[in-house]
């Protein structure tokens, strides 16, 4: 994926080179910062409004200042404007500024930046691997999209070694969760379900969507429905409906299964329609 050449840094748009941000940037020492993915097609972002109201909702639940959407959206306006792609990665990260070495923090302004990278639109079908590690649905950040991905980083590795693209996690209570950037669909016994939100997944955009679209049902989900589901899919703002033909050494089938290919049609239908649904 090519680096962006131009980034939006607290104010002004920078040659990538030349966009610094302080090493004392509370972000960046305790990972005390929030931050959204939008997908840009041809110069437009989708689903802006609603990448925008969960960036503010992650940074109240840090207890950061809401976003000025405002600014955010001018700086997705250049962004776009200065590195024209026809597939693009947007990058929105939120965070505490400048602040003590620890976890107390400063009481100046936040750091507000965006990125914008050429993206690879994701194959129809991928592999996935779970793993031993639990999402915390008890957490004080379960459900926040914030920049302490160390977990997932750990988490992708260990799914890239079984060449796989998406890691699983269940959480505390053993019950299907999230992947490590994605939220997972299964079919049981013809049904459409995915992990209710209690589970401590992330309220995926593309997750609410294809609820939306197609009336999958939120439940509790046992773990080991991935033995069992007749297919399973991710969702993300990269992939948008993508369909699993391998959960570890189990393989579903090849290619994408009818209510799976269902929702891949309706959500790349219903996408182009409106571009901020």
């Amino acid at each position: 994926m090519p680096s962006p050449t131009r980034i939006w840094v607290n104010g002004s748009l920078t040659e990538s080179g030349d966009a610094v941000i302080s090493v004392l940037d509370h972000g960046l020492t305790v990972g005390d910062g929030v931050f959204e993915t939008v997908k840009a097609v041809d110069g437009s972002p989708f689903a802006l409004t609603r990448h925008l109201e969960r960036l503010t909702r992650s940074a109240r639940g840090l207890g950061l200042p809401d976003p000025d959407h405002d600014q955010v959206r001018e700086a997705v306006a250049q962004v776009l404007h200065a590195d024209p792609v026809p597939f693009a990665r947007i990058r929105i990260t939120y965070t505490g500024g400048i602040s003590p070495l620890g976890s107390e923090r400063g009481t100046g302004p936040t750091s507000l930046v965006v990125a914008l990278g050429g993206a690879t639109r994701r194959p129809d079908t991928t592999a996935v691997r779970t793993v031993p590690w639990r999402r915390n649905e008890h957490s004080a950040v379960a459900g926040l999209k914030t920049t302490s991905y160390a977990e997932n980083v750990v988490a992708l590795a260990a799914a890239h070694r079984d060449d796989a693209s998406e890691a699983v996690f269940a959480n505390t209570a053993g019950n299907l969760c999230e992947g490590t950037g994605s939220n997972i669909f299964v079919v049981l016994d013809g049904r459409l379900l995915t992990p209710a939100l209690s589970s401590g997944c992330l309220a995926g955009i593309t997750r609410r969507l294809v609820i939306d679209w197609t009336g999958a049902q939120e439940a509790d989900l046992p773990f080991d429905v991935l033995r069992q589901a007749e297919e399973v899919f991710l969702t993300s703002t990269t992939r948008d409906v993508q369909a699993v033909t391998r959960v570890d050494d189990r393989h579903l089938a090849p290619t994408p299964g009818p209510i799976t290919l269902k929702a891949m049609t309706q959500f790349a239908e219903r996408s182009a329609d409106d571009l901020d649904p």
